[in-house]
């Protein structure tokens, strides 16, 4: 009986035991529901805030030509400080293609036009030997940055240099019109020995010389197949693209024939050749000369785009509205604010780094606004046309050192340059909407629903309640900061903010703190606050229930 009974009591303890552990399970269970659907309704909550990214995917280019992308040019430096630049700035910033000066050799001279003046397409000058060149090209391209070559093929070195050995070694005679280790001879070049006089006859400029220059014979095809070649190697080496110097001096039909000798040397096709070509167009000079009339070759720069944009910024911004307003069309434009023969030659028509924050402000809108292919001038401070790079001499440029008493300007540092480098490439692919402005020198406008920028070309500071098609959330103004110091909040649309004296603020979907309002961006703050106490909660249940089996 005794030992019946004591069974019993056993069995019963095992079963009280078993229905306490399922009860336990049961309990764990429901609080891993419990938690499952808190983290489910959290996720429901930021999926429904946040924009969908694949809203945000850029484009790319369908033909044959490297993408679009913002170039800086790096006027005058060297292949060792653009290969650092590149790894350290370029690359990390965005940057998509360095124009670099003259690579070919050239005659003696601390002068920056030295550059200018070829002696052959040997790859020796004062910036750098041809191993510095190619290094640069291979630690650029895995920068993720690309490099274009400034090609300097309508002329050769001036009439009367003297001089018989060029920065890298090459022989030229120049008074009899020899240029051995180029190729040339004197029947390669045009022999009218008179200046241009006259812009209104296109024979003039193709045919004459250009400030005393040595004019190449570019229909010939014994020239033609030169400066292919010089193309071709270029291209071999990785260059992704070029600029072809005083485009304007030569025959359209000529520089078709180069393009096509370059593509014939490099195996590919003319079109898949991209080449930005220099063409000053003015209304009074020969139509045959105009830009409009090269566009079948390549991009051309388009210089009265930064004659307007000094025009407006000295005037009222409010046009900037329909600055490309006959201009070449979008896809065939190059364009700045600014390079190193418009701020010493006509430095009453563009805007320079002297005009300060006009300056930066017109370089924003230039990276802001749809149109062309942007170039940001990099070059140094200068009191003399001439002036060669700070340090130059006959036959050498220094290292770049960029700082505050350095006479580099090193724009692409320059905070708000760094910002909308980024907002450029934040904004790719999208049309301007939501255009406002004063009637004078405020405006403002977004992007579609990637970016927004506001301008203020006053001497006040202006508080603004401007529409924005930027979704709900607070933006870094990448103008102002690099690491969002500064912050702006976007709320039903609209920006309401202070700007301040010339300044601007410039914001898009890749510099944001937090999408949504304000008052949803608190909801999900008490949504992950319960969310977390549910999860305290739960983990002292499990503490408890695991005390009490161990018991």
């Amino acid at each position: 009986m005794i030992h019946s009974a004591q069974l019993q009591v056993s069995e019963r303890k095992k079963s009280n035991y078993a229905c306490e552990l399922i009860d336990n399970y049961k309990r764990n269970v429901m609080c891993s529901f419990t938690a499952i659907a808190a983290v489910a309704t959290v996720l429901m909550c930021i999926f429904a805030i946040v924009p969908n990214s694949s809203a945000f995917a850029s484009t790319k280019s369908t033909d044959g030509l490297p993408p679009k992308g913002v170039i800086v040019t790096a006027f005058q430096q060297n292949w060792k400080s653009i290969a650092k630049e590149c790894k350290q700035t370029y690359g990390p910033e965005g940057v998509s293609y360095v124009q670099v000066s003259p690579p070919q050799d050239h005659i003696k001279g601390t002068a920056w036009w030295t550059s200018y003046q070829p002696v052959s397409y040997n790859l020796n000058s004062k910036l750098g030997t041809e191993d510095e060149f190619k290094n640069m090209i291979t630690t650029c391209k895995a920068a993720g940055v690309g490099i274009v070559v400034d090609a300097v093929i309508n002329h050769t070195t001036g009439d009367g240099n003297k001089d018989t050995v060029g920065v890298g070694g090459s022989k030229y005679d120049a008074a009899n019109q020899s240029y051995p280790d180029a190729g040339y001879t004197k029947d390669d070049f045009h022999q009218i020995d008179k200046d241009i006089y006259t812009y209104k006859d296109a024979q003039v400029v193709w045919n004459y010389r250009l400030v005393g220059l040595l004019d190449l014979d570019t229909s010939k095809p014994h020239v033609q197949k030169i400066l292919g070649n010089y193309f071709a190697k270029l291209l071999k080496m990785g260059v992704a693209g070029f600029r072809v110097d005083a485009a304007k001096h030569m025959c359209p039909e000529d520089v078709k024939g180069i393009k096509e000798a370059a593509a014939k040397a490099a195996g590919t096709k003319p079109e898949n050749i991209w080449w930005m070509q220099e063409t000053i167009g003015f209304p009074e000079q020969d139509p045959k000369i105009q830009p409009d009339q090269y566009v079948g070759t390549g991009e051309v720069d388009e210089f009265e785009y930064s004659y307007r944009l000094r025009n407006y910024f000295y005037g009222s911004i409010e046009n900037l509205s329909h600055i490309t307003d006959q201009l070449i069309p979008n896809k065939k434009a190059a364009i700045f604010v600014t390079n190193w023969d418009t701020e010493r030659d006509n430095s009453t028509r563009v805007l320079t780094y002297k005009d300060g924050a006009k300056y930066e402000l017109a370089n924003a809108f230039m990276l802001a606004y749809p149109y062309g292919t942007p170039n940001i001038y990099s070059g140094y401070k200068f009191t003399q046309r001439d002036d060669g790079a700070p340090g130059a001499t006959d036959t050498h440029i220094p290292d770049v050192k960029c700082g505050k008493n350095s006479k580099w300007q090193c724009a692409q540092r320059w905070t708000s340059i760094r910002g909308m480098i980024g907002f450029y490439n934040a904004v790719k692919g999208t049309k301007v909407t939501q255009w406002q402005d004063d009637n004078d020198n405020n405006i403002a406008f977004s992007r579609e629903n990637k970016g927004f920028l506001a301008i203020n070309n006053t001497d006040k500071p202006k508080n603004v309640s401007y529409k924005t098609d930027l979704p709900d959330g607070e933006y870094c103004n990448v103008y102002a900061s690099r690491k969002c110091f500064s912050t702006v909040t976007v709320n039903g649309g609209k920006v309401e903010t202070t700007i301040p004296a010339y300044s601007a603020i410039a914001l898009h979907v890749k510099a944001v703190e937090h999408f949504g309002s304000t008052s949803t961006f608190s909801t999900v703050t008490m949504i992950v606050i319960v969310f977390a106490v549910l999860l305290i909660e739960l983990a002292l249940i499990l503490r408890k229930n695991k005390a009490g089996s161990n018991k």
